[in-house]
């Protein structure tokens, strides 16, 4: 079983749990999106689309007025400000679902395939945080957060399923008999149209667990009865989740692990213990943290049983075990770049990591953030990142005054093409291989530390790129 307790040589136990300011980039004002050739799902760092493909990548957007308001920005490690998150689904017949929340619970907008809106929302009353969305045809599943009675005093996680404008059920994942509880979920929610399953971090409520951070793996059929598989207590502290869904078996789930420092493939209670190791990463004090985009992560498959991930990287210089930690688990590494890289990893199923990660940029003084990866047509990747130049990174959190846009090449300067959309959000593929999201229309400065409220709209642009 995976303790949460450091390593002596990490930070101390106050600013290791501090889950509330989770270890985060800033992120910034300009997206951009790289398409990676992968005829093999193996590609080369310098590869890139053809001047006729990269001009061929224009997004469209729809605007969405809201019925409340959106607070789009959110504090993260140290205060640094980051998107809140929305996430968007699309259904099997095609319509959409934008989750976002306000100072009255979760709103779930509805959409039509276009991305008009088509309805109402739907208020999920008594909820926090987006954790993840299924659409459905008659309605949506919502992973979120909810009111709970435990010694922190804190939220439980939840599945909240609405069909034809009403909540049939709402099942608790956390709580007294499981001895956890989870005040924030930086979850995901897949469906394999047999099953849930749910992916977030828990907080140690008795048992062994007392105090601390781990993650859980839970699974709920669809009339809400919880079942079995899965996990109660895996990666620690648990800075990063990417979950996708599989048709037998444990769904697919990576995990940035601060304590044994990186991106792994989640086993759970063993992990990361034994867990295939995706790449070893500087995780305590932050500097993974987050290198999943919006709190969580992006896992795609291809029609070959193949997987890819992409995110923020420093890499290691070197990497090994702490001889401080008594237990024999903690890890010291070293990191290999002052800032954060963007890099692609592979996996050649869904326990085996396949090969090194393969750097997309190497720019010293740019720091990439909110990195992302959605699958481009039917043998490409499309990638997509923001830079912060001149960046300092102290403590877990890198700041800086300079904005800089990329090109569609993840090159810092060139002339191929160049969007103002932001992805601020789960990415929704329709069925023609069209990408679409949710993000707030607007252009924040992140020179400072968001120490009050967020800033809020009243409106959602809904972009689509098709391939």
């Amino acid at each position: 079983m995976t303790s949460a307790t450091p390593p002596s040589s990490a930070p101390s136990a106050p600013s290791r749990h501090r889950r509330r300011h989770l270890a985060r980039k800033p992120v910034v004002g300009s997206l951009v999106a790289a398409s990676l050739l992968a005829g093999a799902w193996y590609a080369t760092a310098g590869a890139a689309p053809t001047t006729t493909a990269a001009a061929a990548l224009s997004v469209t957007n729809t605007t969405v007025s809201l019925a409340a308001k959106f607070p789009y920005l959110s504090a993260g490690y140290n205060n640094s400000r980051e998107w809140t998150r929305t996430a968007t689904a699309v259904a099997p017949n095609g319509t959409l679902r934008v989750a976002w929340p306000a100072s009255d619970g979760i709103h779930v907008t509805p959409l039509t395939s276009a991305g008009k809106r088509s309805g109402a929302d739907t208020v999920v009353k008594g909820t926090k945080e987006v954790g993840g969305l299924v659409a459905h045809n008659d309605g949506f599943a919502l992973l979120t957060r909810v009111a709970d009675t435990n010694k922190w005093k804190e939220t439980a996680a939840a599945i909240v399923r609405y069909q034809n404008g009403k909540q049939t059920w709402r099942t608790k994942l956390t709580g007294t008999s499981s001895n956890d509880t989870a005040p924030l979920l930086d979850g995901q929610l897949a469906w394999n149209g047999k099953k849930y399953g749910a992916y977030f971090v828990v907080h140690g409520a008795g048992g062994f667990a007392d105090g601390h951070f781990g993650d859980k793996l839970s699974y709920v059929d669809p009339k809400g009865k919880k079942l079995g598989g899965g996990w109660g207590w895996g990666c620690s502290h648990n800075e990063g989740i990417a979950l996708r869904a599989e048709t037998s078996g444990n769904f697919t789930s990576l995990c940035f692990d601060d304590w044994r420092s990186g991106l792994f493939v989640s086993t759970g209670i063993a992990a990361p213990d034994n867990a295939p190791v995706v790449q070893r990463e500087q995780c305590w004090a932050g500097y993974c943290g987050g290198t999943f985009a919006g709190r969580t992560g992006d896992l795609v498959k291809s029609s070959t049983g193949r997987y890819a991930t992409a995110f923020a990287s420093r890499g290691a210089a070197s990497a090994k075990k702490n001889p401080d930690d008594s237990s024999g688990r903690g890890w010291t590494v070293k990191p290999k770049t002052s800032t954060h890289q963007v890099a692609v990893a592979f996996l050649k199923n869904r326990d085996t990591p396949s090969g090194k990660p393969v750097y997309l940029t190497s720019a010293k003084g740019t720091e990439h953030v909110n990195v992302r990866v959605a699958p481009y047509g039917k043998n490409r990747l499309l990638v997509s990142y923001e830079t912060l130049k001149n960046a300092k990174c102290a403590s877990g959190t890198c700041t800086g005054t300079h904005f800089r846009l990329v090109d569609w090449n993840g090159k810092l300067q060139g002339a191929d093409k160049v969007v103002e959309a932001r992805i601020s959000g789960d990415i929704a593929v329709l069925k023609d291989g069209t990408l679409t999201w949710a993000y707030a229309p607007v252009t924040p400065s992140y020179t400072t530390a968001l120490n009050g409220a967020s800033p809020t709209t009243k409106t959602l642009k809904i972009a689509r790129l098709t391939p």
